[in-house]
């Protein structure tokens, strides 16, 4: 049995760990091993000495990260069984070994017991992120975890970790633990996207709005599509497969609309006209003349911390009524967030705020959140990030 470092917790702060939140904040600890350093593993107890979990240490306001709520022997098959068990579940809804989507997630920290980890597959590189120095520490454990799960099919592992830790202490590079670079193209539902995972956003592509864009598809034979905050294309990919009669992706980053015209290209047999415009999106509803049938507002994280949550739900209101004013009547629009801060209620109250400026008739269609790959366990409902809304208006 390894001999972890220990902390206590105040009596009144034990229960939560009973019942299985995964976070213990530094408030809660009442005294600790000497010389704890970050990342370090440690075994945490009541204050009357109860076993309670076992996690990774941080000197932050989060100080411990759980990964296990009973005693840990052995380290190593601990992540191997959380590895397999997350590739289990992908298998059973229908994922893993799939011939149309060859891209998901593998492993969403809190979600599949392993916070401060992501990884996500790309037809046979995983590309991982550690969000702490624990989680970083542990990658050739990951390397070897992934070996045993996806056997040959393995072809490369990219950690790609430096950017979510550039404020630790250590220096971290972006590298390939395993293998080399592969050509990157990927199928999702059939459609082909070409995913830049060592250049582009988070892992490469984001796989959190596969279930959307399928469900976009649905509503946009014969219309006007508008794409906004676009990155690669992934729904405008979608738009022109299904027969739109125009499809505009915008984004201010220039390289995402190169990557966006690339994978509208790879999924476009009809050759419906797409245009893209490498512009800021509020300047251009501000600007922009024409409508659209179908708009899409697919926007970054406008609020990292609870500080910047109000501002962040002021903007979008901001977006979401210069959306309601470009589109066609009758006319729907796909809006979503994904700040973990700004909750559902917030979010769908600016949604509404900016309907009420706008005066026109809106329904809901769907509410919308985070595919199955991206599980949230009923114990820390934090890991709930994603919202959306499909209204139809007027």
């Amino acid at each position: 049995m390894p001999n972890f470092s220990r902390i206590f917790l105040h009596d009144s702060k034990a229960d939560a760990v009973k019942r299985f939140h995964p976070w213990i904040f530094s408030g809660a600890i009442k005294k600790k091993d000497t010389g704890l350093r970050e990342g370090e593993i440690v075994d945490v107890y009541s204050n009357s000495g109860e076993y309670l979990a076992t996690g990774h240490y941080s000197p932050g306001n989060i100080a411990v990260k759980i990964f296990s709520f009973e005693k840990v022997s052995d380290i190593d098959r601990l992540f191997l069984e959380k590895f397999q068990n997350a590739y289990w579940m992908r298998k059973e809804i229908g994922l893993a070994a799939s011939k149309q989507t060859t891209c998901y997630r593998l492993i969403n920290a809190e979600g599949d017991g392993l916070p401060g980890l992501i990884v996500d597959w790309y037809n046979g590189t995983a590309v991982l992120q550690a969000y702490s120095i624990g989680m970083y520490e542990q990658r050739s454990l990951i390397v070897e975890c992934l070996q045993k799960v996806y056997g040959q099919d393995l072809r490369a592992v990219y950690d790609k970790s430096a950017s979510v830790l550039s404020k630790t202490q250590i220096q971290v590079e972006n590298q390939y633990l395993l293998g080399s670079r592969e050509d990157g193209e990927v199928l999702e539902y059939g459609h082909r996207f070409y995913v830049d995972w060592e250049e582009g956003q988070k892992t490469g592509f984001f796989i959190d709005q596969r279930e959307n864009r399928l469900l976009l598809a649905k509503y946009v034979a014969g219309k006007r599509v508008l794409n906004t905050f676009c990155y690669s294309g992934g729904f405008s990919a979608y738009a022109v497969k299904a027969g739109a009669s125009f499809v505009h992706s915008v984004d201010s980053s220039a390289k995402a609309i190169e990557w966006a015209d690339r994978n509208v290209s790879l999924n476009n047999p009809g050759q419906i006209p797409h245009e893209t415009s490498a512009v800021d999106v509020f300047d251009f509803l501000k600007k922009y003349d024409g409508e659209y049938d179908v708009i899409v507002l697919d926007p970054p994280a406008f609020a990292k911390n609870l500080s910047a949550r109000h501002q962040a739900v002021m903007a979008y209101k901001r977006l979401n009524k210069l959306a309601l004013d470009k589109l066609r009547s009758p006319g729907i629009l796909l809006t979503f967030s994904c700040s973990q801060v700004v909750g559902l209620d917030h979010f769908q109250g600016a949604v509404t705020a900016a309907a009420i400026e706008s005066g026109k008739p809106i329904r809901v269609l769907h509410h919308l959140t985070q595919p199955p790959d991206h599980p949230v366990s009923i114990y820390h409902p934090e890991g709930l990030y994603l919202k959306g809304l499909v209204l139809i208006v007027g």
